[in-house]
This record gives structure tokens, C-alpha cells and sequence, in this order.
């Protein structure tokens, strides 16, 4: 691998530390907390009744309040401001330019820089529309993210270049006027990949090496497969539209798709948010297979000699749409950027960094093209679905002390508020709040309606003032979900603590580490004004993660993780 190569890995290594442990599915470690039969699990149960016994826990009056939705249909306004979510990788050079929003797999840098660097190319030629000098301007930028944006109206593009066209009929039946430049910027699909072994096993027990024989492994246990979320990455979306009509190729919504689809989710241990870092995280070498797209695979030439490329589902070609009314001036610039990608120079220039790769010309998709209606249902379905029957157990942790006066509550209460829209009806939620003594705010629930409600009412109460038991709060929480897997052993269990950190009250970290990682809990942190590396440490205790509350998109994450996980 090249110098820029390895550069590339190690920072997408650190990011999937930090943002993929946020968004990413993880059940390896979710699960563990099933695994609490074990003589150190006991062991570590009695002692946290110990502790407790001497913790004052009050019980605090239920009032429903007003919910800001039924629905988790999002109005854009948590996404955060477009120039800190996707900045700009080239700038326009002209007054008259044509901004372009790309994925992230070639406007990015090093092995991912084709279009990065011939935006550069095509700015410094000087072109011309009308004898105006013309230049573009191109930002980085998630698929799934990027139809956010535009549906939301927060922040639109002229043009925006998906990995796959599923996005662009995912416009289309959100009412987005978009028209197609070209269905082809450079060649490329998504593929399963699969590591020698499970190849072996696959063909030796199912004759063949296909999506249909693949996920039928992964649905009976036979290998370990991760891939990406379907509301961000695009051979995530791929992936989950493909398998449905794998399932059942005449109607892919069908109850038997969905059954079918259940039992696969029921055996993926990991699923991360994009495609970047499953490409990372495939380094570790848990995994059977996982997905990735060829340009991807051709650039990691360790992943290439350990695994074989499996083709599925409909083409990466990187297609280019303007969106919206553009005019036709704009229209002659976007055109003239698009006749220049696809000069033969520019495509040899693809092949160079991994597109147009002659192993997946061939390849095209054989089964009906999905409309953005069918898309959409099939997100839907996978959000209901992904758990595989098993639902999750959450206790959200909220500081309410003195210090948590002013703008960090009224952040706290907001991330609450807005995140647990993104929350199914069939988890069980309950709430924490804690100052100088823990209160039971909300006990653990299924989150209809009425929970949802009582949820609503608890944070409107939320009023700041004492000192700051977190740990007390944080014994008390474990406690209430290790009871809540006595009653649901199934059950997936999750802690969120919400804080600015600054414990100077009743337990301390060293009292209940030990007690934690028995007990396998993952205990996801947000710190509002926080020592976040107080914070990276709790969460680090079973490896969740710690999320900074002072970006301005952590409403964002939360309602993406939620939105993923819960």
C-alpha cells in the first residue's frame, strides 16, 4: 500500500473509533450483556445491590407532556450547518460556478481523489460558457446525508453524484425535481466480500457463490457477515434493497421477504454507518465477509489477497443530477464538467484510482429496478426489522445538577426531545435524573405512546440545582436494566449518560468499573461543557462511545444513532 494509502486508513481508523462506535450497530458487544450467568457476572450483580442499598433513589410523580410529533418524520432542523457536516473539498475558482455535492469514495483525498482532482483539473483550464470563465465547486458528502439535505430544503446543491441511483429515485418519490446528466461518471459496483474459508464453506454446502447462497449462510449461522447502515451509505441501501428482492423477487415488501430478512438480521454482528469505515473496520479480520464497493477493494491490497469479490445488486456508476430548477446556464456548465469527466483521458485517470476496472465491467443487475417508493418502504422495514426479533433496553441518564444551569440543560433537554422521536415503540425506555440524589424519573417501559408521553413530561420537569452524584446514578441505571434482563433475557441493554461531567458527590469511577465491565453494559456518554476524556473513559468501560454535545450536530448523531440502533 502507498504512503497516502496508509495515511488514509489511519485516519479513518480514528474516526471509526469516535463516529462509527456512535452510529454503527455493534452486537458482538451489545449482546455480551446476555452472558451475566457466568460466576464474575454474578459476583459483580450482588455487588452493585451492595452499593445501591446505601444510594437514596426517589420516585418521582409521572406527568405526560406534550409530544412535538407522532411521527419521526424529521423537517430538517436538526441537520447541522452544511459547511461543518461536508466541507467543501475543492473551491470554485470564478464568480459563475456550479456547486456539486459527491460521495465520498472519489471527492475525497488520496486513493479517493479521481473527481477531487479533476475538479482541480477542469478549474485550472480555464473553460468557458457564453465566454464566461466557469469553474465548480465540490463538497464531500455522504449519500444518505446528501438526500437529508436536499429533502429538507437546509441546503441544496446544483448537483449531487451519488454512488447509486437508488438516491436519485429516493428524490424522485420525495417530490425532488432532479434530471439526469449522465447515469455514468465512472464505473463501479458494491460487492460482498468474503474470506477464503467462507467461500469454501458457502460453495461446499450451497453449490454456488451468490447473494442468494450468501445470505442464506449468514440467515443459518454459518459465517459472520457485517454491512452498512441503508440511511447513509450507499451499498448499505444496495445491499438491503437487493437481499429483500432476493428474498422475494416479485414483491420484496411481502411478508415472507420480511420474515426472511429478520432471520438474517438476527445473526449480523456488525453494521457500520458508511462504507468508509466497514472498510476499516474489515482490517480487524472478525469478519467472514462484509460489503464494499470494487474501487475500494482494489485500493487495499491486503483485503484483496484475503477475500474474493462477490458482486450484487445495482451498479455503482456514480451518476450525475442537477437538482432543482437550474438555469440553463448552469445547466451548459454542468454538462460541460460531465463531457469533460468522461473524455477518455479522465476515464483512464478512473481506472488508475480503482473505477472502470475491466473484473466488474460485465457485471449488470438482473433482477426489476426498485422505485424511490419501494426504497423507502424497504428503510422503513429494515429499521423495524434489523434486530432480528431482539428488542433493546435503555436507561437515559440526565444530570440536573447546578452546574447543568443555562444553556447546557436546555441542550440536554433538546437532544432528549428531538432524539427519542427516532425511538421504536417496541423498546423499553426509562429515565434517571440525578443531582445531589437519583431520582427515577420514568421506570423502564415500552415506549408507546404513553411512555413516550411520560418521557415528554420528565424533561419539561427537568429543573437544575445541587451537586452531582453521577456515578450513584450511572449504579442505579445498571441495576434497573439487569433487572429488566431478568424479565426479557433477549433484550439488548444500553446506557446513556448525559452530563457535563463534573462528579463531586457519592461514588466514584473506581468504585463501579469493575462492577460495569462484568456486567457488560455499554455506556454511551454526551457531555454538554464537559472533560470529554473524563467521559471517554466511562464509555470506553465496554466499548461505546463518547459523544461532545457542543457540536453543533449532536442532535444529528443522536437521531441517526437512534434512529440505527433503537
Amino acid at each position: 500500500m502507498n504512503k497516502s494509502g496508509k495515511t488514509i486508513l489511519a485516519l479513518l481508523g480514528i474516526a471509526i473509533v469516535v463516529f462509527g462506535a456512535i452510529y454503527g450497530i455493534t452486537k458482538l458487544t451489545q449482546n455480551a450483556g446476555s452472558t451475566t450467568g457466568d460466576k464474575d457476572a454474578a459476583k459483580a450483580l450482588s455487588q452493585l445491590e451492595k452499593l445501591t442499598r446505601s444510594i437514596s433513589v426517589n420516585t418521582l410523580s409521572l406527568v405526560k407532556g406534550q409530544l412535538d410529533s407522532l411521527t419521526a418524520e424529521d423537517d430538517g432542523s436538526s441537520l447541522p450547518d452544511i459547511e461543518k457536516q461536508a466541507p467543501v473539498a475543492v473551491e470554485a475558482t470564478t464568480p459563475d460556478y456550479i456547486e456539486i455535492w459527491s460521495s465520498p469514495e472519489k471527492a475525497g483525498t488520496g486513493t479517493d481523489a479521481w473527481l477531487t482532482e479533476l475538479v482541480r483539473q477542469f478549474n485550472r483550464a480555464g473553460k468557458t460558457v457564453d465566454g464566461r470563465k466557469v469553474s465548480v465547486k465540490l463538497r464531500k458528502m455522504n449519500s444518505g446525508d446528501g438526500v437529508n439535505y436536499i429533502v429538507a430544503q437546509k441546503a441544496v446543491p446544483d448537483a449531487y453524484s451519488p454512488s447509486n441511483s437508488l438516491w436519485g429515485e429516493m428524490l424522485k418519490a420525495k417530490n425532488i425535481k432532479i434530471e439526469t446528466i449522465t447515469e455514468r461518471l465512472a464505473g463501479n459496483t458494491a460487492g460482498i466480500l468474503l474470506s477464503k474459508s467462507a467461500q469454501k464453506k458457502i460453495n461446499d454446502e450451497y453449490g454456488a457463490i451468490n447473494l442468494k447462497s450468501i445470505t442464506q449462510a449468514v440467515s443459518e449461522n454459518k459465517i459472520q457477515m457485517g454491512y452498512t447502515n441503508p440511511f447513509a451509505s450507499s451499498a448499505g441501501l444496495n445491499f438491503l434493497v437487493s437481499t429483500l428482492y432476493t428474498f422475494d423477487s416479485k414483491n420484496p415488501l411481502a411478508d415472507e421477504a420480511a420474515a426472511a430478512f429478520e432471520q438474517f438480521s438476527a445473526n449480523i454482528p456488525f453494521v457500520s454507518y458508511t462504507t468508509m469505515q466497514m472498510r476499516t473496520a474489515a482490517q480487524s479480520g472478525a469478519l467472514d465477509g462484509f460489503i464494499l464497493e470494487y474501487q475500494s477493494y482494489m485500493n487495499l491490497p491486503d483485503i484483496k489477497s484475503a477475500y474474493s469479490f462477490t458482486p450484487y445488486g445495482v451498479r455503482h456508476d456514480e451518476p450525475l443530477y442537477a437538482i432543482g430548477s437550474l438555469s440553463q446556464f448552469k445547466k451548459d456548465i454542468l454538462r460541460l464538467f460531465a463531457d469533460y469527466c468522461l473524455t477518455p483521458e479522465a476515464q483512464q485517470s478512473a481506472k488508475e484510482y480503482g473505477f472502470n476496472a475491466d473484473a466488474i465491467e460485465k457485471y449488470s443487475y438482473e433482477m426489476p429496478a426498485a422505485d424511490g417508493n419501494t426504497i423507502i418502504a424497504a428503510q422503513k422495514l429494515w429499521k423495524e426489522k434489523k434486530s432480528g426479533g431482539a428488542d433493546v433496553t435503555a436507561v437515559f441518564v440526565a444530570d440536573v445538577s447546578g452546574s447543568m444551569a443555562g444553556e447546557r440543560l436546555n441542550k440536554l433537554k433538546e437532544s432528549l426531545r428531538k432524539g427519542s422521536n427516532y425511538i421504536s415503540a417496541e423498546n423499553s425506555i426509562g429515565l434517571i435524573t440525578f443531582s445531589d440524589e437519583v431520582n427515577t424519573a420514568v421506570p423502564i417501559g415500552k415506549f408507546d405512546l404513553s411512555q413516550r408521553a411520560y418521557f415528554a413530561g420528565a424533561i419539561d420537569a427537568m429543573q437544575p440545582a445541587g451537586s452531582t452524584a453521577m456515578y450513584d446514578a450511572i449504579a442505579v441505571a445498571a441495576e434497573q436494566l439487569m433487572s429488566a434482563k431478568e424479565v426479557n433475557p433477549t433484550t439488548r441493554l444500553m446506557m446513556f449518560v448525559l452530563t457535563d461531567g463534573e462528579t463531586n458527590r457519592g461514588l466514584m469511577l473506581n468504585d463501579i468499573r469493575d462492577i460495569l465491565s462484568q456486567l457488560k453494559i455499554p455506556i454511551y456518554t454526551i457531555g454538554y461543557d464537559a472533560d470529554i476524556a473524563a467521559l471517554e473513559t466511562v464509555a470506553a468501560i465496554n466499548e461505546a462511545a463518547a459523544l461532545n454535545a457542543n457540536t453543533d450536530d449532536v442532535v444529528y448523531q443522536l437521531e441517526n444513532f437512534f434512529n440505527a440502533q433503537m
